[in-house]
């Protein structure tokens, strides 16, 4: 079952599309996709939600064999994305995926049997904002064992990093279950000796048929990827499943699967792979991916960057808005 577990992430600071670089991308895709990747103002948002669906479809006809015009991903009514399979068999005893994108990168991650969620952080900073004022925006969200290691953290900026990681695997679990809810979210509790030996407790519950992973992919970006019981999904998101009890050999195999590793593809590779699904085999001559004077560039270098941040000082101002909530389902 390894093959199912699968690590993709994409750079999409390293691409600069023209108009009709763009445009060709988003036809690759069923037209039921395009409003909601249009529907952002901000390029910088259109690129990650178009990169978002091409890592789902290019993931799924290279893992699964499915021909991109056979493929139909749809979402829960709460907007987890899903494949549905009707008459497709497959090897895998659930396959199924998760999707997150912030900052600089976007990314997809697979398991063959567990649920999956997946959640990338950017650790920026508030505008006009202390760091202490904004993480305290969110207290509520975490239990006090918890919150007592956010602030006690060190610096500011120790402060705000261990807050995003803590705030990435709530995310994780709860994108994995398929929920965008937050309330009760204080109740999950994470506990963790390190990056790699993570646990979690449910209302004061050891929750062993959970598995966490967190992890730096790069750039002060933050990855969190969580595996659990399909037992646990919503009712909405089990609907949508293959499976959801299996007996306890099957699923401490599917448990204990190796965790992999971020392999980075390009918009480029992606493109190509839709190609190839459509029949169309002919390699791509003209793409424009590098940085240039064009008025897509023009546009990406009007918008905002974070500010820079004094790590000894708790008056670091943030540089990005969270715009309310941070759950999502993406």
């Amino acid at each position: 079952m390894e093959r199912g577990v699968q690590r993709w992430a994409v750079d999409i600071s390293k691409w600069d599309p023209t108009p009709q670089d763009f445009s060709f991308a988003l036809s690759l895709l069923p037209l039921h996709d395009h409003n909601s990747i249009i529907r952002f103002v901000r390029l910088e948002d259109r690129k990650r939600a178009l990169v978002s669906r091409l890592l789902q479809y290019a993931l799924v006809h290279e893992v699964l064999g499915i021909p991109n015009n056979e493929i139909v991903i749809k979402r829960t009514l709460e907007g987890k994305p899903y494949l549905e399979y009707g008459e497709i068999s497959t090897e895998f005893p659930n396959f199924n995926f998760n999707t997150s994108h912030h900052g600089d990168y976007v990314a997809i991650a697979s398991e063959p049997l567990c649920l999956v969620g997946l959640d990338i952080v950017s650790p920026v900073i508030p505008w006009k904002e202390t760091v202490i004022d904004f993480i305290y925006n969110f207290s509520f969200y975490f239990s006090s064992l918890e919150w007592d290691n956010i602030v006690s953290a060190g610096t500011c900026d120790d402060i705000l990093v261990e807050f995003y990681r803590y705030w990435s695997l709530k995310e994780a679990y709860v994108k994995a279950i398929g929920t965008g809810i937050t309330h009760g979210l204080d109740k999950v509790e994470f506990h963790r000796s390190s990056l790699a030996n993570i646990s979690v407790k449910i209302a004061g519950r050891a929750m062993p048929e959970w598995r966490f992973w967190l992890s730096e992919l790069g750039k002060r970006h933050l990855v969190s990827v969580a595996r659990g019981h399909p037992r646990s999904a919503t009712e909405s998101y089990k609907k949508t499943l293959k499976h959801v009890e299996f007996d306890d050999e099957e699923f401490h195999k599917g448990l204990h699967l190796p965790n992999m590793e971020f392999v980075f593809r390009t918009v480029e590779q992606l493109v190509q792979s839709e190609r190839s699904s459509m029949g169309m085999s002919r390699p791509i001559e003209s793409w424009s991916c590098k940085p240039s004077s064009s008025p897509t560039t023009q546009i990406l270098s009007s918008f905002s960057t974070p500010n820079s941040m004094d790590s000894n000082s708790c008056n670091c101002k943030f540089g990005k808005s969270m715009g309310g909530s941070l759950i999502s389902v993406d």
